[in-house]
């Protein structure tokens, strides 16, 4: 049973909250990103390469997936109690529901994060090149499978779009945000005009990829200290992908709450 009218709109509010609460980052964000361009021009040339690298595989994976691409055959993982064979069958679960769902897979990916941030920080500097693309890819899936649990199909090129968006929405600033915000709102929309504008925009790769370094990219310069790195990475990939998660549950439920009022 799908809930009431009064009850989709009591859960509208709650994700209209948390995106009026991101204006509060503004501040915090800026300082963020201080450090990060002012050591830019002593990043070592090998961190560079890999900041190409991952403005490569984010155009790939836009495009066709690659190799982050989640298996919508999971959904069943996700409602054990339900009998779910597809993801039309998800549209009857309540939002609560699908949060609980989220929630859980928040906790499992946030502990799996952990362990990598601290097992590619023992390096250092050396392994800090494999850590920035295997958090990318965490993110990545962790947002496909929100999209996944809310009834969304992340093999549809329209996901896949959305999901860099929410990516580039948790790097940005304050300005940035709201921006993203009208184009997340246009992704639906039957004027074919505006899709085309969320499409257009996308295509800025080297924006997204440097608003993803400015946020996680000086943070990652604490991980180059061997041993002391272990710390740093942990702490830094569990609260990446926490971050993600939570911008993911909050844009996805909305979406979906959103539908079911027009319907």
């Amino acid at each position: 049973m799908t809930e009431t009218r009064e009850q989709l709109l009591t859960e509208l509010k709650k994700s209209e909250d948390w995106e009026k609460d991101q204006s509060d980052l503004w501040f915090w964000e800026k300082i963020g990103r201080l450090p990060f361009k002012l050591l830019d021009k002593f990043t070592p040339a090998f961190l560079q390469n890999k900041i190409g690298v991952i403005l490569d595989e984010l155009g790939q994976y836009v495009q066709s997936g690659g190799r982050y691409l989640s298996s919508v055959s999971s959904i069943k993982s996700y409602y054990p109690n339900r009998e779910v064979e597809n993801l039309e069958d998800v549209a009857s679960i309540p939002i609560t529901e699908m949060d609980q769902a989220v929630t859980k897979l928040t906790s499992n990916r946030k502990r799996l994060a952990t362990v990598q941030g601290a097992s590619t920080g023992i390096g250092g500097i050396f392994t800090l090149t494999i850590d920035i693309p295997l958090l990318l890819g965490m993110q990545l899936k962790t947002l496909q499978d929100i999209a996944i649990c809310y009834g969304y199909n992340p093999n549809d090129k329209k996901e896949r779009m959305y999901i860099v968006k929410v990516l580039q929405f948790v790097s940005s600033d304050i300005v940035g945000k709201k921006a993203i915000l009208n184009q997340l709102s246009l992704i639906d929309s039957p004027d074919e005009g505006a899709k085309r504008e969320v499409a257009s925009e996308i295509q800025g790769w080297r924006e997204v990829v440097f608003t993803y370094r400015d946020q996680v990219g000086w943070k990652k310069l604490f991980q180059m200290i061997p041993i002391a790195g272990l710390l740093f990475g942990a702490f830094i990939n569990r609260s990446a992908v926490n971050d993600i998660a939570e911008a993911g549950m909050m844009l996805y439920r909305k979406r979906r709450i959103k539908e079911r009022l027009t319907d």
